[in-house]
């Protein structure tokens, strides 16, 4: 018996921890997609000009980890920490274990060369910390990842892998 309630109060802390835990922390979310990586801070000076910028070097990998299913992105909402967004309008599916490059800038939208640009020549992603949140075509949350350019980016390249 008392096996039994040592058990259940360490399952009832784990669920208050998970329930407490912060967005890098939360627990993962059922889905096949997720943020793969970020390449927060483009190479380079910034500049957001849409010629001759560094915009198109920003740019937000999401992987589809399924074994088996591919996924449409169409619906798909990509945030940042103040509500930044970007929703996938168009079909682009992912196959099991293939992946999309989001990217700023302009450019032509390619299945085969797995890109999308965002069309606008804006900089998404903070260069010193961010969150990123990413949702289903439901609203609901599909995966979710903050960073800081000291705690995640040791070797200062301006790219954090997350999963």
């Amino acid at each position: 018996m008392r096996t039994h309630a040592v058990v259940t109060a360490a399952v009832v802390a784990g669920t208050f921890a998970a329930l407490t835990a912060s967005p890098a922390q939360a627990a993962e979310y059922s889905s096949a997609l997720k943020v793969r990586g970020v390449q927060y801070d483009a190479p380079g000076r910034d500049s957001n000009r849409c010629t001759g910028g560094n915009t198109r070097e920003e740019y937000l990998t999401i992987k589809n980890y399924s074994s088996s299913g591919t996924v449409n992105l169409k619906g798909y909402v990509v945030k940042d920490a103040v509500g930044n967004r970007f929703t996938f309008t168009a079909n682009h599916y992912l196959q099991p274990g293939d992946y999309v490059k989001l990217r700023g800038g302009n450019g032509a939208d390619s299945d085969s060369g797995n890109v999308v640009y965002r069309d606008n020549c804006n900089f998404l992603w903070n260069n010193d910390r961010d969150t990123i949140y990413l949702h289903k075509p439901s609203g609901s949350r599909a995966d979710v990842h903050s960073y800081s350019k000291s705690a995640n980016d040791r070797d200062g390249n301006g790219y954090v892998t997350f999963h």
